[in-house]
């Protein structure tokens, strides 16, 4: 039994992040579920609260696929501490026709709360993975800061506010302009060697 609602459970998410995709989030119906997974109201809510419950469902189903990755490749030592911090944030960009059309419809304005949730998310997932690898370069030499976590919430909170197009309009030129500062003010920020980071860019795709 506990196979089978488990079973269900993860049809009804499959369901909702397909519509999600198609609809938005707020185009998006509990009756639109119910006829695509084929149940009836009470099997739905009997797994989930509400349309929003099924939300944080996929979000945590998400989040929990990129994390997992992330401090995967955080435990890696073998892997520089530099190249380590780029690997990490690059795992968390999503790969594939259909993660791309997820990205893209949670930046439409019917899906501003899936938005924000996950912008919380990666701030409070990331921080902590990066400022471990951070306290390893403290200990290697290659930073000089009493504040690893604090360094590395500002880094995040900037980049994910910054570097999202959906709040912040940049030309090419400005793009360019605002990664060479982020890095720059980066290693200040991390007390590393001037250069240092350069590898930082990677993240940005230039």
């Amino acid at each position: 039994m506990r196979k089978e609602a488990e079973e269900r459970r993860n049809e009804i998410l499959d369901v909702a992040d397909v519509l999600f995709v198609q609809k938005g989030f707020d185009g998006t119906s509990t009756n639109d579920i119910l006829e695509k997974v084929g149940i009836a109201r009470g099997t739905l809510y009997y797994h989930f609260k509400s349309k929003e419950d099924i939300m944080d469902a996929l979000i945590d189903r998400y989040s929990n696929c990129l994390l997992g990755a992330a401090q995967e490749i955080a435990a890696n030592k073998s892997i520089p501490v530099v190249e380590r911090m780029v690997s990490v944030v690059l795992s968390m960009n999503v790969s594939g026709e259909s993660s791309k059309e997820m990205m893209e419809h949670i930046h439409k304005p019917q899906n501003a709360l899936m938005h924000q949730k996950i912008q919380k998310i990666i701030i409070n997932g990331v921080t902590p993975i990066l400022a471990g690898i951070i306290q390893e370069g403290i200990e290697q030499g290659l930073f000089n800061t009493p504040y690893p976590y604090e360094c590395m919430e500002m880094l995040v909170i900037y980049a994910n506010s910054v570097f999202d197009d959906d709040l912040v309009k940049m030309t090419n030129e400005e793009r360019a302009s605002r990664v060479q500062a982020f890095i720059f003010n980066g290693e200040r920020l991390l007390g590393a060697k001037r250069g240092s980071m350069m590898n930082v860019i990677q993240m940005f795709g230039i």
